[in-house]
């Protein structure tokens, strides 16, 4: 046996910050598509993430990568890794 415990990949998502008003969280909106078993016709489906952002350092528009963590609340299970790209 291995004394050194060794941690699963965590998932992470790519999106967009819609909500910044809280102190050290943030809610992010993930966008996926898929495809509809009959219609063949893509569908865009999107879920909010609330995230937890430390430095108070994303604001709205920006697109941030997220990861999952344990719960750091009710509904936060979410850590903000990076900012890709900044808001205009």
């Amino acid at each position: 046996m291995s004394d050194k415990l060794e941690r699963k990949d965590r998932k992470q998502r790519i999106g967009r910050v819609v909500s910044n008003s809280m102190n050290k969280s943030i809610t992010v909106a993930v966008d996926r598509q898929i495809k509809h078993p009959i219609y063949s016709k893509f569908i865009t489906k999107t879920k909010k993430y609330m995230t937890h952002d430390e430095e108070n350092a994303a604001n709205p528009g920006d697109i941030v990568r997220i990861m999952e963590t344990r719960p750091l609340s009710k509904n936060k299970r979410w850590r903000l890794v990076e900012i890709i790209e900044r808001a205009k």
